[in-house]
C-alpha cells in the first residue's frame, strides 16, 4: 500500500479523536475548535490534492456526450453558469364556476382560452425544448388532489415533468364543451385559497433535484378579488407568493375578460414579480380578450432569453460596459436521430474512450499529444501550447472607432446577426451608459466597429454595431427591444470577385417595364408570416403518430407563389414586357413539339439514317480501348461493314468480335 494511505488513516484517526474531545468539552472554545478543525482538514486536502486532481482529470475528459450536449446550450463564455439548468414553468389555473361562462360572439370560455394557451405550450416545448419541465395544478376546485393531500381545494393535474404525447392528449380532454363537463366531474368548483395554491407549486419545485435555469410560474384567473375581501387569505396568499419570489420563482399573471373589467390593483400586482429588466413591460393592465392575445402573451412570457456570451464591452482604458449576446433567430431544422436500444426501446448512452494501440491502457488527457510535421520532422507540443496558440486574446467585444452608416454595405452580411444588451449585475451602471451610447449613435447615424471574441480560443471577429431604439405597439406591447445588432464583417479573404455573365444590354424602355412590374408586387415582408412547409408536415406527422389521430392535419404551404393574386396585380403589364423583349409570337409556356415527317411511300415513319464508322476511326477506338463507347447500332452497323456475323446482340460480344477482327 502506498505511504500516503496510511498518513491518510492516521489523519482520519486524528480528526475522529478530535471530534471526539471537543464533543466531550462541549465546545468550550469556538476559536479552538476552528483552528483543530481546518489543521486537520488542509493536512488532508493536501493528500487528496493530487488524487482529486487526478479524478478530476478524468471524470471532465471522460464524460458522457449526452452531459457534453445538455451543457453545450447553456455554456458561457468566462466561466459564468448562472444560467445553465432546465427551464420550468407550472400553469397555476382558476377552476371557478366564472371561468366556464362563454363570452359574448361566440368566443370560447376563459377555461378553454386557457387550456388552448396551455396545450400549446406543451407541443412546441416538445419540439423546442423536450427536456424542460412543465406542471398544470388549478385552484378553487371541489376535489383535492396534491402530494400528501395536504392542501384543500388544489388538483395537481400534472406534475413537474417533461412533456409527453399522454399528456397533451389529457389537456385536450379538458378542451371544449366535453372539456368542461369532465373538468366538473373530475374536479369542480369550490372555495379559493390561492396561498396553499402557491404552497403546493412551491412543494413541486422543491421535490425536484434536477438543476433548474429558469422557474416560472403563470397564474390564469378571471377574478380580480379571488378571496372576497378576506384579509387573512389575502395576507397569506402575499407571504406565500413573496417566498417563492426569494427562491427565484417568477410569478406571472394572465389575467382574461370579465364583466366589468379586471382590476390588477385590488389584489395581484402585490403577487406578480416585478419585470427582470427594461425590456420587459411587467404587468399587462389590460385583459385578454381574444385567445390570439393570450397565445402572444404567454409565448412571450415562457420563451426564455438564455445569453450565446457574456462580455465586457471595452469603451477605453478602465471603461468597461457589461453586455450579453443573445441570437434573436435560429435557423429551424429537423431534430437529430435518437439511437434505441433494440430490447428495451431505451435512448443508448454513448461514451468514449481513448486507448493505447500497444499496450491497450486506457489513456488520461495528459498523455495524449498532438504533433505537426514541419520540414519533415514531428514536432510534439502538450495541450496547453496548442490552446496557448490558439488563444488570441481575452473574450469581450474592443472598441475600434465609429463609422457612418453609409459605409455598411449590404453584401457585407456573411452570417446571422446576434443582439447586443446590457448586463447590469455584471457591472453596475451599465444600463445606462449603454443607453447613453445607443441614443449618440442613433441621432449621428454612425455604427460602432468592434473587435469581437465571443469565446475562449475563438478567432476573433469585426463587427458593426448598428443602434436599434425600442419600438411599441398601440398595446404598448413592445415590438423591438432596445440595443445593438452586432453584424460580422467579412475578411477580405471572404470576398470574391465573380465575373458576370455577359448578356446584352437592356434598353431603358424595357428597364422602366420591369421597375412598374415589381413595384406592384411589393409587400411587407416579414420572416414570422411564413414557415416551412417541410418541417411543418415532418412535426405533423409526429403528433398524429404520437396522439395516435386518424391523418395530420393539413398544412397551408405558404412560400407558394398566389398566382391569381399576381395575375390580377399586374394585369396587362406582363404581356407588355413579353412584347417589348420577346420576338413576335413568341410563347415560351405553350411550345409546339416537333412533328415527325412521315415517308413519301406508305406513309410509315422515316427510317433512322444509318451510321456508318470507317476503319481509322475503329482502330483508333481499339487503341485508346473506347470501344464501349460506341452505341449498338453503331456497333452492329461496323460489324456488317467487316462482314462480322455476330449471332448476340449483347454490346460486350459486339466489342469482343471487333477486337478480334481488328486485333
Amino acid at each position: 500500500m502506498p505511504v500516503s494511505f496510511f498518513i491518510l488513516i492516521s489523519a482520519i484517526k486524528c480528526l475522529s479523536k478530535i471530534c471526539t474531545f471537543l464533543s466531550l468539552e462541549a465546545f468550550r472554545s469556538d476559536a479552538f475548535t476552528y483552528n483543530c478543525l481546518d489543521l486537520v482538514w488542509i493536512c488532508i486536502s493536501a493528500l487528496l490534492n493530487p488524487i482529486s486532481d487526478q479524478m478530476a482529470e478524468w471524470n471532465a475528459y471522460y464524460r458522457n456526450e449526452e452531459e457534453d450536449e445538455e451543457q453545450e446550450e447553456g455554456e458561457l463564455s468566462g466561466g459564468d453558469y448562472k444560467n445553465t439548468g432546465r427551464d420550468s414553468l407550472v400553469f397555476l389555473v382558476d377552476a371557478s364556476k366564472e371561468m366556464f361562462i362563454k363570452n359574448e360572439d361566440d368566443q370560447p370560455s376563459n377555461f378553454d382560452m386557457t387550456m388552448q394557451a396551455v396545450r400549446s405550450v406543451y407541443t412546441s416545448k416538445i419540439i423546442s425544448s423536450p427536456r424542460d419541465l412543465l406542471a398544470l395544478v388549478f385552484y378553487s376546485t371541489e376535489q383535492s388532489k396534491n402530494p400528501r393531500n395536504s392542501f384543500k381545494h388544489v388538483y395537481v393535474y400534472h406534475d413537474l415533468d417533461e412533456p409527453g404525447a399522454k399528456r397533451v392528449q389529457e389537456v385536450d380532454a379538458l378542451r371544449g364543451e366535453k372539456g368542461a363537463q369532465l373538468a366538473a366531474q373530475t374536479m369542480g368548483s369550490g372555495k379559493t385559497s390561492l396561498g396553499d395554491a402557491l404552497w403546493c407549486c412551491a412543494n413541486l419545485y422543491s421535490d425536484i433535484k434536477l438543476r433548474l435555469s429558469h422557474k416560472r410560474l403563470m397564474i390564469f384567473t378571471c377574478r380580480d378579488d379571488p378571496h372576497e375581501g378576506d384579509s387573512v387569505k389575502h395576507r397569506q396568499a402575499r407571504t406565500k407568493a413573496s417566498d417563492l419570489k426569494e427562491t427565484g420563482v417568477v410569478i406571472d399573471l394572465l389575467h382574461l375578460m370579465k364583466p366589468g373589467g379586471f382590476d390588477v390593483s385590488l389584489f395581484f400586482r402585490d403577487i406578480v414579480s416585478p419585470p427582470e429588466d427594461e425590456s420587459e413591460l411587467g404587468l399587462k393592465v389590460e385583459p385578454c380578450e381574444k385567445l390570439e392575445d393570450l397565445h402572444r402573451r404567454v409565448r412571450a412570457k415562457e420563451q426564455k432569453k438564455r445569453t450565446m456570451a457574456r462580455l465586457r464591452l471595452c469603451l477605453g482604458e478602465g471603461l468597461n460596459v457589461a453586455v450579453g449576446l443573445y441570437a434573436t433567430a435560429l435557423p429551424a431544422r429537423k431534430p437529430g436521430p435518437v439511437r434505441l436500444y433494440r430490447e428495451s426501446n431505451e435512448p443508448v448512452r454513448s461514451k468514449t474512450r481513448t486507448f493505447h494501440t500497444q499496450t491497450g491502457s486506457l489513456l488520461l488527457p495528459s498523455e495524449i499529444k498532438k504533433a505537426q510535421v514541419y520540414g519533415k520532422k514531428q514536432i510534439v507540443m502538450e495541450r496547453d501550447e496548442v490552446d496557448a496558440m490558439k488563444k488570441f486574446d481575452d473574450p469581450g467585444l474592443f472598441l475600434i472607432g465609429f463609422k457612418p452608416m453609409e459605409k455598411l454595405k449590404l453584401h457585407h452580411h456573411i452570417r446571422p446577426a446576434v443582439f447586443v444588451y446590457p448586463e447590469e449585475d455584471g457591472v453596475k451602471g451599465s444600463a445606462c451608459l449603454f443607453s447613453a451610447l445607443l441614443k449618440k449613435c442613433n441621432e449621428r447615424s454612425v455604427f460602432a466597429l468592434c473587435r469581437c471574441i465571443s469565446r475562449r480560443n475563438n478567432p476573433p471577429k469585426f463587427v458593426a454595431l448598428v443602434p436599434q431604439l425600442e419600438e411599441v405597439d398601440e398595446g404598448n406591447f413592445q415590438i423591438t427591444p432596445p440595443g445593438f445588432n452586432a453584424i460580422f464583417l467579412p475578411y477580405a479573404d471572404d470576398i470574391r470577385t465573380l465575373d458576370p455573365p455577359r448578356c446584352p444590354a437592356p434598353s431603358q424602355t424595357q428597364v422602366d417595364k420591369m421597375k412598374e412590374i415589381v413595384h406592384k408586387l411589393r409587400f411587407k415582408y416579414m420572416s414570422g408570416t411564413f414557415e416551412n412547409p417541410v418541417l411543418q408536415q415532418h412535426y405533423r406527422n409526429l403528433e398524429a403518430l404520437a396522439l395516435d389521430m386518424m391523418a395530420p392535419e393539413d398544412i397551408e404551404d405558404l412560400i407558394m407563389p398566389k398566382v391569381d393574386q399576381i395575375d390580377h396585380r399586374l394585369g396587362p403589364l406582363v404581356q407588355e414586357f413579353i412584347d417589348l423583349v420577346y420576338p413576335a409570337g413568341y410563347n415560351p409556356e405553350n411550345k409546339p413539339a416537333p412533328k415527325r415527317k412521315t415517308a413519301e411511300a406508305g406513309g410509315g415513319a422515316e427510317k433512322k439514317p444509318k451510321v456508318e464508322v470507317t476503319e481509322d476511326e475503329l482502330r483508333a477506338h481499339l487503341q485508346n480501348g473506347t470501344l464501349g463507347k460506341l452505341t449498338v447500332p453503331v456497333l452492329k452497323e461496323a460489324c456488317k461493314q467487316f462482314g462480322i456475323r455476330t449471332t448476340g446482340t449483347k454490346k460486350q460480344e459486339l466489342i469482343d468480335a471487333l477486337t478480334e477482327k481488328l486485333g
